[in-house]
């Protein structure tokens, strides 16, 4: 079998590995199963079977490779450096152009409804009417956990795309804000917080009209060629600004990786940084301040694209000390709490019990406040933890330290 498509595993990437098994206690499906088909190590195996034609892209591969939550911790094992989350999504691109047509336009319409604001209203409008339903009940089981992790969403609101914040002085520098086909109309909450942190940190903020999906669920998906054209699409909305911003962390990696993805991703690329990342280095700075202890105990759980893709731990923890807050791990080996974007819908089951098992250290913990820079990963944790804990962005709990519990961004308050 001959790889069909540019986004194809190389020989490069797979010769890589040396087969010494150090990633597989790291990875959560091979933990879940012992099964080596469910490990790194037994995933590149696969694809070099189909890159030599000794294995079909069949359904078999399909499942081994769907398997997959690529949440990355290999690579923060790996001696030899495998770029498995690059190879990963090239072998679902190989699988996504094997598959029949109507199955592809299925898959492609994903991303196409997340990169359209109008159709993401009228499916935040739907899950709206949901909560207020009580879907927990009658839903599709496999939509029921994140219903009810969800946070309470209005019918209708206003986006903040195509606006402009401006500081209280002389802007030191314009950063462009991702807006995020989820964290816009879901998370209102955390978009104010960061407005109101960078603004006060002295930068404008404008958040272009033009943008789009950032594009990481439909290259983790296989749509390659969709994510491409979202990441173009950005690249061209972005440009000008000195820095790109995203308070998502699986769009802040998404973004670090637009060089695979573009002619011209590398000059995005260079801009991008997670908002974590900037705020703590504002704090370091002296431009945003450090609050005296008192804030009570936080929990820290790291989303694996903070932990293993962008290797940040240390700035949410430091973004947290300075609003006065006792930090306390979840689990310091970061193992997958089972969100994986869309992964939650298709394998529901191992989802719950990666799920359960993040809850159980959250408990442990003894926290009534855990913190977690993941969309996918915060309405993971909601759902599986009562109504006793909350789960908060960093960069929430720490504006609301420094600014009060309610606060103004562009005449807008927080909720």
């Amino acid at each position: 079998m001959v790889w069909t498509t540019e986004w194809a595993p190389t020989a490069a990437e797979l010769n890589a590995c040396v087969e010494c098994g150090l990633c597989l206690p790291h990875c959560p499906t091979f933990r879940l199963t012992g099964d080596e088909t469910a490990s790194p190590r037994g995933r590149l195996n696969a694809m070099s079977a189909v890159a030599s034609g000794d294995l079909p892209i069949d359904a078999a591969f399909d499942e081994v490779m769907s398997f997959c939550l690529q949440c990355r911790a290999c690579e923060a094992a790996c001696p030899s450096l495998v770029p498995f989350g690059r190879a990963m999504e090239g072998a679902r691109a190989e699988l996504g152009a094997a598959r029949p047509r109507g199955r592809r336009l299925r898959r492609r319409a994903l991303g196409r409804w997340l990169g359209r604001r109008r159709l993401m209203r009228f499916g935040t409008f739907g899950a709206a009417l949901a909560q207020r339903l009580g879907a927990g009940h009658w839903a599709p089981r496999r939509f029921r956990r994140g219903i009810a992790g969800m946070r309470p969403l209005p019918f209708l609101r206003r986006g903040i795309a195509g606006r402009t914040f401006e500081p209280g002085g002389t802007p030191l520098a314009t950063v462009g804000l991702l807006a995020g086909c989820v964290m816009d109309p879901w998370f209102p909450g955390v978009h104010r917080a960061t407005l109101r942190l960078l603004t006060a940190a002295g930068y404008r903020v404008v958040v272009p009209a033009g943008q789009t999906c950032c594009g990481a669920l439909a290259a983790h998906d296989g749509a390659a060629d969709e994510a491409a054209r979202l990441a173009e699409r950005n690249i061209a909305a972005f440009t000008g600004v000195d820095l790109v911003v995203s308070n998502a962390a699986g769009c802040s990696a998404h973004l670090a990786s637009y060089g695979d993805w573009a002619e011209e991703g590398e000059s995005l690329e260079r801009r991008a940084i997670d908002a974590v990342a900037l705020v703590a280095r504002v704090i370091g700075e002296g431009r945003l301040p450090i609050l005296e202890a008192g804030g009570g105990v936080v929990a820290v759980q790291d989303p694996c694209h903070h932990r293993h893709a962008l290797r940040m731990t240390e700035e949410p923890r430091a973004v947290l000390r300075a609003a006065g807050y006792e930090v306390r791990d979840v689990d310091p080996a970061g193992m997958c709490c089972g969100a994986a974007g869309v992964y939650s819908l298709l394998r529901p089951d191992t989802a719950a019990k990666l799920g359960s098992n993040k809850a159980e250290e959250v408990k442990a913990t003894g926290a009534a406040l855990v913190a977690s820079a993941n969309p996918g990963c915060e309405i993971q944790l909601r759902a599986h933890l009562d109504d006793t804990v909350r789960v908060a962005h960093p960069l929430e709990l720490y504006a609301e330290a420094v600014f009060g519990d309610r606060f103004s961004v562009g005449g807008e308050r927080t909720d």
